[in-house]
């Protein structure tokens, strides 16, 4: 099968087939004798990444984001003499401090490095806790960040570079919801998952902000089902986790993770 036949395959909309022709050249570059990665992918474009590797026959990959739960990660494609354990990553890890006291979110160290002028591609997973957060960026801009990024929020940072041994993940957050939907369609389900009302949730679903199972979904009526997992831009993840049956009243009760 050809890369074009492939792509023409795999590719569901113009955006992702320009993606996955990039992750067919980093393949190639494996079957010449070559290593090859991708950049750092989105849960979604990982998705993306191995329906393409199961058409094309499974050549030998690896996923990596620097610890076992990382949720952006890259795809390294190894050549025939390498093995996984010979594998060098191409990214390394910086610890940020700053003053005790000073709360600062995801969203504040994503606008420092992003107002740097570098790609979001080139950066993995942001590792938030008190006072302490761990970034995954490829190692050529390791020296770059040690120097200048110097701040975010209102609070001054010191910035070293550590193993990726050294990182501890924060434990993540998580808030148990319970209630009842009138049905599992996406929108009623979203809507107790982010506490939001019904038709809000519908509007965040058809402007395309929403991914089920690290997919986008623009359907609000898409039925939901026990393990599937909801995100939307500026609101976060949630899991349905549990469905529990019929209320008296005749509502399906479920049992929903909100991710802090």
């Amino acid at each position: 099968m050809t890369k074009s036949e492939l792509l023409s395959k795999v590719a569901q909309t113009p955006d992702e087939r320009q993606l996955l022709a990039r992750i067919c050249d980093q393949m190639g570059h494996a079957q010449r004798g070559a290593p090859g990665c991708t950049p750092f992918l989105s849960t979604a474009r990982q998705e993306a990444a191995r329906r393409l590797i199961a058409a094309a026959g499974y050549p030998r990959h690896l996923f990596s984001g620097g610890y076992p739960d990382a949720e952006r990660k890259v795809c390294a494609f190894l050549p025939d003499w390498q093995e996984e354990s010979d594998w060098e990553s191409p990214f390394t890890a910086l610890r940020c401090r700053w003053q005790s006291g000073e709360k600062l979110t995801h969203r504040d160290f994503l606008g420092s490095i992003l107002g740097q002028g570098l790609d979001r591609e080139k950066v993995g997973d942001l590792l938030v806790g008190d006072g302490v957060c761990d970034i995954f960026v490829f190692r050529e801009l390791s020296p770059y960040l040690l120097q200048n990024l110097t701040g975010a929020g209102r609070a001054r940072l010191r910035v070293e570079e550590i193993p990726l041994a050294d990182i501890t993940p924060p434990e993540k957050q998580v808030k148990l919801v319970r209630d009842t939907v009138s049905s599992l369609r996406l929108d009623a389900v979203l809507s107790t998952g982010f506490s939001i009302a019904r038709g809000k949730a519908a509007d965040l679903i058809t402007g395309g902000r929403v991914e089920l199972n690290h997919r986008p979904c623009v359907k609000a009526d898409r039925t939901v089902n026990e393990g599937d997992v909801m995100t939307c831009r500026g609101l976060g993840k949630c899991v349905l986790k549990e469905i529990s049956g019929l209320s008296k009243k005749g509502r399906t009760m479920i049992v929903m993770e909100r991710y802090l």
